[in-house]
């Protein structure tokens, strides 16, 4: 048998959010790189936002991968990627400043561009949506929404990938003539469309457009390769990948709570698509969750604790412990109790091995909290979840109360070390959803997490 063809055992880890994002993956990333050799980043662009706390001193990612901070560690940047040149150039730039090692990225240079244009047109069609439901919102149920997006041109970028015909690839930003066909193409298609938006004159100018595409293409010419064949040579020298998803699993443009969605596959079936490495190479797949729900933008939240009244003081006390203010954004994220309707959908359709536990410090101080443990719809109750926005959204929360925990936790460094109480909270999650809790998470800093 050819070395190609050798069976080899999965040596490689996937680390997946199994809510709506935000769960905490750029600290679990960040805390298991140092026994793989390269870090990847498959979907998503710079709508991600992952913090890591080192020693005090916090890291805010975007599209560079966590893995980052450890500079004997490749850092690649999967085709999967929607990369924003001028974010990534600015985030290079902020780490360098801080005395971060950035030699270690690679790009692939089939990962597609988000242009000018891209954020244009994200802009207008969240306006647009949001125009008709301020329209329709005489009626009990407008039936439309604007989506929630971050605005960064991410779902017109992936669009585009799929019309094909004018879209821009990492390795057409170093062949000008193409580039400047792809993009007088481009906007020909949105002219129309775009005429009308602040700052038309310039993204809708090809060749202002072509002149600074270009410059950040010979910006991160000497990072530009064939990621697929890089990624799947260190897999067969026997190298350790570890494929870091954005975004989470309810935010999956196939398996999320469509249409409020991302434009990417966040799950671990898009590693195949957006690394050209057989998933089958996985054999462990970390699933991270926060110990309650957030979400940012519209969409349903079961078990959302927002308004005037108790559970809105809640909210906003989950929130304020929690920092949960995004990361790219700075948007308040909304807040729920646990879901764990939703959780143990995401666990099943990753194939998750363990489960990172994040912010359970936030929830000290509680006298009981309640976990989302069925759902109530027509009447009847059912443990599955509908990742279907309107569905969901129709559904009424089955919850479980449990005790709080009183004690403060973030010097727990075992798991003997945290009350009682805050393990009978780790042990319910466990038995709920059938997949052991190997980490937990008791404060931002890489320290301040336990290990099993």
């Amino acid at each position: 048998m050819s070395e190609n063809h050798a069976s080899k055992a999965p040596a490689c880890t996937a680390v997946v959010g199994l809510q709506w994002g935000d769960e905490g993956k750029g600290k679990i990333v960040d805390l298991i790189a140092p026994d793989h050799d390269a870090v990847v980043r498959y979907n998503g662009g710079a709508n991600a936002g992952h913090s890591v706390v080192v020693k005090g001193e916090r890291f805010s990612l975007h599209l560079i991968p966590s893995g980052i901070l450890y500079p004997s560690k490749l850092a690649v940047i999967g085709n999967g990627v929607v990369l924003d040149p001028g974010k990534l150039l600015e985030e290079m730039d902020g780490l360098r400043a801080r005395g971060v090692d950035t030699s270690g990225l690679i790009i692939s240079s089939r990962a597609h561009v988000v242009m000018p244009y891209h954020k244009a047109e994200d802009a207008a069609r969240e306006d647009a949506l949001k125009s008709e439901r301020l329209a329709r919102s005489g009626g009990e149920n407008p039936g439309v929404s604007e989506i929630g997006t971050t605005r960064r041109g991410i779902g017109p970028a992936y669009a585009e990938k799929v019309t094909r015909s004018g879209a821009v690839r990492v390795g057409d930003l170093l062949d000008p003539e193409s580039l400047r066909s792809k993009i007088e193409l481009a906007i020909a298609g949105k002219r129309k469309f775009l005429a009308d938006q602040p700052g038309a004159a310039e993204f809708l100018d090809a060749a202002r457009i072509t002149e600074w595409a270009a410059s950040a293409g010979e910006a991160i010419r000497p990072m530009v390769q064939d990621t697929t064949y890089l990624l799947n040579n260190l897999v067969r020298s026997g190298r350790k990948l570890l494929f870091e998803s954005a975004n989470g699993t309810l935010l999956d443009v196939d398996h999320g709570t469509y249409p409020f969605v991302t434009g990417s596959s966040c799950a671990v079936a898009g590693i195949g698509t957006g690394t050209g490495v057989p998933v089958q190479r996985v054999g462990r797949v970390v699933g991270v969750m926060k110990a309650y729900s957030t979400r940012v933008g519209a969409g349903p939240l079961p078990t959302e604790l927002a308004g005037p009244g108790p559970e809105g003081v809640t909210g906003d006390r989950i929130r304020n412990r929690g920092r949960e203010f995004g990361t790219t954004t700075g948007r308040p994220r909304r807040v729920g109790w646990l879901d764990l309707v939703a959780v143990r959908y995401s666990a099943m359709i990753n194939g998750v091995t363990s489960i990172a536990l994040t912010m359970l410090d936030v929830l000290a101080g509680f006298e009981t909290v309640r976990v989302c443990t069925a759902y109530r719809l027509g009447g009847k109750q059912t443990d599955r979840f509908t990742p279907d926005g309107a569905t969901l959204g129709a559904v009424e929360p089955v919850y479980t109360e449990l005790p709080g925990f009183s004690e403060e936790i973030g010097a727990a460094r075992s798991r003997t070390e945290l009350p009682a109480r805050a393990r009978s909270y780790v042990e319910f999650i466990e038995q709920a959803v059938g997949v052991p809790v190997d980490i937990v998470s008791v404060g931002p800093d890489r320290a301040q997490t336990i290990t099993a």
